[in-house]
């Protein structure tokens, strides 16, 4: 079976971060196939790298390793983890960062990460994507069982926008991400829609902020409304996204990333 890991961190490319941390993974793994899904992640910005891990994360085969590592509590007491989910692994800090992309999948067990014999020997206060999460991921891709690496932990984070909630005929989400765009993307993805009886060609109420309120059918293309008109479509990475046909959705409503939405049945 192919080992495969990826890297999703908000370092960027300039600096030496992402390749010492694919040097340690070679050195313990050395046929890991290591795939990049961003480094471009906003510095501290933990939804933005939530929602693009769990955009890409589905797409990989099982039993994929997925660091995460945008981290603003690195050194301080907030925990370590993998989290095993029914497709693949999550590795990196317990900020709420990998459970978008983990609770999508459905999450089996989450390890808190305290068996120093898998990271490195010694570990900076700064940098534990080289020092834990990157050993840590090439030891789970050469068979380490996941409860060698601490015990299971029964509470970790799930921010807000980690789960939304279902009633019987509504959604209450959030805003999780405006593309370049202006495409609105939604907490809320296809498996949710459906829960509720809703899917493509359905027409639903979308409210922001208990304020705006727009009536829109969902699409399966942009083009099928008109130039300017605004819909709702289920984006590339199966989230509830609202859209303007070659126009800028999130700027024509002045939404931003955080907004509470509430989608409902018509």
């Amino acid at each position: 079976m192919r080992k495969i890991i990826t890297l999703l961190t908000d370092f960027g490319l300039k600096d030496s971060y992402v390749g010492a941390m694919k040097g340690v993974i070679l050195s313990i793994c050395p046929d890991a196939n290591i795939i990049d899904i961003s480094h471009e992640i906003r510095k501290f910005d933990i939804r933005q790298g939530a929602y693009v891990l769990a955009s890409a994360s589905s797409f990989f085969p099982e039993r994929t390793i997925h660091v995460g590592v945008v981290d603003p509590g690195v050194g301080t007491t907030r925990k370590p983890i993998i989290i095993e989910a029914k497709k693949n692994f999550y590795v990196g800090p317990d900020n709420g960062l990998l459970t978008l992309a983990a609770l999508k999948e459905g999450i089996k067990r989450v390890v808190h990460i305290s068996n120093r014999k898998y990271m490195l020997p010694r570990i900076s206060h700064t940098f534990h994507g080289r020092d834990i999460f990157a050993p840590v991921a090439a030891h789970l891709a050469n068979g380490v069982p996941i409860e060698e690496f601490g015990p299971l932990l029964e509470k970790y984070e799930t921010l807000s926008f980690s789960k939304p909630k279902i009633y019987k005929k509504r959604i209450e989400g959030e805003i999780i991400y405006i593309d370049g765009f202006g495409n609105i993307v939604t907490n809320i993805y296809r498996e949710i829609i459906e829960k509720i009886s809703i899917n493509e060609g359905r027409t639903i109420k979308i409210t922001f902020n208990d304020k705006t309120e727009k009536i829109l059918k969902i699409c399966k293309a942009y083009n099928e409304v008109k130039e300017g008109e605004f819909l709702a479509i289920i984006g590339s990475g199966d989230f509830l996204e609202i859209s303007i046909n070659l126009g800028n959705a999130a700027k024509k409503l002045n939404i931003k990333e955080g907004t509470e939405v509430v989608v409902e049945q018509v």
